[in-house]
């Protein structure tokens, strides 16, 4: 009871502004408990007088039953719209509240888990959370209501009171036994669920690479694998609730039976009146539904309490670790950064980058060169605090990157990975998720710089072109482009290239060098590239190997000083 009572003011923090219809929803609930009371004692007297032929008597009571009945309908409607109401809002609060979460957490979490687990949580889970004050109120209303009928039978008779009791208390017991069980299944099953998801979000994504692959059939075999497995674990939950149904519907069905006995006999023994034993049979599923009702109320509060529990794991907990940003924010930043004997390594493998210091002035133009694995990119993730640096320190104006606040970062640093995620939005919509006030006139520009405007004009939507999940209905080039338009929309201080013009022909990759030059008098610019022409006219050129600075100068000096970098010039010559 104590975690349901915490779970619940979790929940409430998100459904607190529907407080006036949740009472509205409870106040039609007791007047529909209200209603199961009456009607039943009505009910009651018409057979009563039925069996005295009291015929007016019986269409009066037929009148007044009709009038509550209606109203029972009117007030049903009512509250179903009151839980819907309540449902969209505390639904939709708590959705965006975790999708916010998710977004705070470290890289590296979210690198050591599949996607099903945050999808599943983020579209299951809420559910179960924002339907739990419905849920509460229509379950207890429905006990509350067939106890007003349980007291009923108190008072028509006291020994079939007390067998309706003791047949309640039996059923029940076995219900509590099939909750338990079915629960702890039901935790692996959800476990399953993610995995099935996050693989059918790999295939979805991937689907292009499995073709290319020619890996259909061993994908399939995994996945099929995995869906047999989680449906082999829904089987074991339905096994159960088969199982526990047929052992407590046979104890039902003996008890039903006792109880015709029962009332025979007491109506033999003249202790119950014939039209008496006609109410107390006739409404004895009612009462018996108790048990029914308060089963299912314990699953749900069970399947809450789990639900919460995983929820609660990627709001606060270390199995899934936030980002942590300091509270300093810088109003305007000039764009100057420095590493200062940095180190970082990903999870337990060596070092990416070892001891690594260097200094880049605000407006310079610095290109990181060296083999695959040298640690250029790191640099970048390290510098938008995409990771924490393990040894060392990263200033960005003199000021300690841990120290910063996230605004101060991501709000002055543009990333243009060498595969961007385009999003299924339209060209606009993607420029925009950057820039929510974006004029036409900007959008075009950008596009223009970024060499992108003569493509969409030729598109039949133009800039409302969906361009599908990932930018698939565009080519590695446009989705590239798309990538450095959408950075030049978002203008910071600081621009990093990663890569950005690996996918381009020669001739649009010296249109992009012409936008990177007009960029060089206001922005700080940092370029990894592993086409070397592409970085010849940068300010300084850093090569890198094993994580460390090996050299570092202008083309020129490079090639003068450093066997590395010319060889790996060279070779770029020659191909």
């Amino acid at each position: 009871m104590k975690e349901l009572w915490n779970n619940l003011k979790f929940v409430w923090v998100y459904a607190k502004d529907q407080k006036k219809r949740l009472f509205l929803y409870a106040f039609c609930n007791v007047i529909a408990i209200t209603f199961s009371i009456i009607v039943p004692i009505l009910s009651a007297r018409i057979i009563v007088h039925l069996t005295s032929n009291q015929l007016y008597q019986v269409l009066a009571i037929s009148l007044v039953l009709l009038i509550f009945n209606i109203m029972g309908q009117l007030v049903h409607c009512l509250a179903r719209y009151c839980s819907q109401k309540i449902y969209r809002e505390t639904f939709t609060k708590i959705q965006s509240a975790l999708g916010r979460e998710i977004l705070k957490l470290e890289n590296q979490c979210i690198d050591s888990h599949s996607s099903g687990v945050f999808i599943q949580r983020l579209t299951n889970d809420t559910s179960k959370l924002a339907d739990i004050f419905n849920v509460l109120n229509l379950y207890l209303s429905n006990i509350i209501s067939n106890i007003g009928i349980f007291g009923a039978v108190f008072i028509i008779n006291k020994v079939a009171f007390c067998y309706l009791l003791i047949m309640i208390l039996s059923v029940y017991l076995i219900e509590q036994k099939r909750v338990t069980l079915r629960n702890e299944q039901d935790k692996l099953f959800r476990k399953k669920n993610e995995k099935v998801s996050g693989f059918v979000g790999e295939l979805v994504r991937g689907v292009r690479d499995i073709k290319m692959l020619n890996a259909e059939e061993s994908f399939m075999s995994e996945l099929h694998n995995k869906i047999v497995d989680l449906n082999n674990q829904r089987y074991q939950m339905g096994k159960t609730d088969r199982n526990y149904s047929l052992i407590s519907g046979c104890f039902s069905n003996l008890f039903d039976t006792g109880m015709i006995f029962l009332l025979v006999y007491l109506i033999m023994n003249q202790e119950l009146e014939i039209a008496n034993a006609l109410v107390i049979h006739n409404y004895m599923s009612r009462v018996t539904s108790i048990v029914n009702y308060a089963s299912m109320l314990v699953e749900r509060v069970k399947d809450f309490n789990l639900s919460v529990s995983r929820i609660f794991a990627i709001i606060d907990s270390d199995e899934f670790k936030k980002e942590k940003f300091g509270k300093k924010h810088l109003e305007s930043v000039e764009g100057d950064f420095e590493f200062k004997d940095v180190s970082f390594n990903y999870d337990d493998r060596k070092k990416v980058i070892d001891h690594l210091s260097f200094k880049v002035n605000a407006n310079e133009t610095v290109a990181f060169v060296g083999k695959s694995g040298a640690g250029k990119s790191t640099i970048f993730n390290l510098l938008c605090k995409m990771y924490d640096v393990k040894e060392g320190k990263i200033t960005i104006d003199g000021v300690d990157i841990k120290e910063l606040d996230r605004e101060t970062i991501r709000g002055n640093i543009t990333i243009i990975n060498q595969n961007p995620y385009i999003f299924n939005l339209t060209i606009r919509d993607n420029l925009r998720l950057v820039k929510e006030d974006l004029t036409e006139e900007e959008m075009r520009e950008a596009c223009k710089m970024a060499c992108l405007d003569e493509f969409i004009e030729k598109l039949p939507d133009k800039y409302d072109t969906i361009v599908g999940e990932g930018g698939i209905s565009l080519s590695g080039g446009q989705r590239q482009r798309l990538a450095i338009a959408r950075a030049f929309v978002q203008k910071t201080e600081i621009i990093l290239f990663d890569e950005a013009t690996s996918a381009l022909d020669n001739e649009t990759q010296a249109s992009i060098q012409e936008a990177i030059e007009n960029l060089k008098k206001d922005y700080t610019i940092l370029i990894v590239a592993h086409r070397l022409s592409t970085v010849i006219k940068s300010d300084r050129i850093v090569f890198l190997n094993n994580g460390k600075i090996e050299a570092e100068g202008t083309h020129k000096e490079l090639l003068r000083k450093n066997k590395n970098y010319k060889k790996l010039y060279e070779a770029e010559i020659v191909k």
